[in-house]
């Protein structure tokens, strides 16, 4: 294989962008997958095997494995789009762990909602609020609107024109009926930053880090996904049905799902030191 971006880069990755979406991915999905085939035409002129393994070492010695299969995954998708007579680059093989960890515990979440509400931290307040009573991911979060509060639910469309619909329940809607910012708009979207504008999923990962330092919470666990997190574990402790779980989260295979069905490392700990007497 010796392929080049031909006629110019830029529109092959247009032309690439323009399949994603044919495609139905999501948005954030889309920018990964971009900056993947622009990363690696920064650094290699020429998408060749050799080329390709050397970007996968690359990725390997600077990237989290979930992060290198990705930037792997997202190459895949641009060979076959663009039909190259190459073979796939091999994915790396993660070895699952047996334990959750660096998830908020309830705790934190409790002491961190009862200090976002004290400094009048309300838009945070709020979206940790709604993450952790929905289990939205960030990219969907920034995507609700006034309309959906008043409505009860969000329905949310993912890849593959596949819908399903976010609750926010009576309790949250009722919290944020009483907020005066809330209650000022008609329309529009829900969680606006301090210069009006709808936030962004980096400006929440970064505001996120600021409370931490803030408020002395672990950075490890201060980040968006961790609240999704917390919802998880927390529904299927009080329900326990993990297709119902599954379907609210959105994964496309309960087998996802499953991992909520384990402990931390510490509770597991604790229920060693409990149970082994012998």
């Amino acid at each position: 294989m010796n392929e080049t971006m031909k006629p110019s880069t830029g529109r092959r990755l247009e032309l690439f962008v323009r399949h994603l979406k044919e495609r139905n991915l999501s948005a954030n999905t889309i920018c990964v997958y971009r900056c993947a085939v622009e990363q690696f035409y920064r650094m290699y002129p020429q998408m060749t095997a050799r080329n390709l393994q050397l970007y996968k070492v690359y990725l390997l010695e600077h990237y989290k494995p979930q992060t290198v299969n990705l930037r792997i995954r997202a190459l895949n998708c641009f060979l076959q789009d663009k039909e190259m007579n190459a073979d796939p680059v091999p994915m790396i093989r993660i070895q699952q762990k047996t334990y959750l960890d660096k998830i908020i515990s309830q705790a934190d979440y409790e002491y961190l909602k009862r200090r976002l509400a004290e400094d009048e931290e309300l838009v945070y307040y709020f979206v940790i609020r709604m993450i952790t009573a929905t289990g939205v991911r960030v990219s969907e979060l920034v995507t609700f609107q006034v309309e959906d509060v008043h409505q009860g639910y969000k329905d949310i469309y993912s890849k593959g024109d596949k819908m399903r619909r976010v609750y926010i329940p009576s309790r949250l809607k009722e919290e944020l009926l009483k907020w005066p910012e809330f209650a000022a708009r008609k329309s529009g979207a829900l969680f606006l930053n301090r210069f009006g504008a709808p936030v962004t999923p980096s400006g929440v990962r970064t505001r996120l880090k600021t409370f931490a330092a803030r408020y002395g919470l672990d950075p490890e666990v201060m980040y968006p996904h961790s609240f999704r997190h917390r919802f998880a574990k927390n529904f299927i402790e009080a329900c326990g049905d993990i297709a119902f779980l599954s379907d609210l989260l959105g994964h496309e295979s309960i087998e996802t799902t499953r991992i909520y069905l384990r402990r931390s490392s510490a509770e597991q700990y604790r229920i060693v030191n409990k149970v082994v007497d012998w």
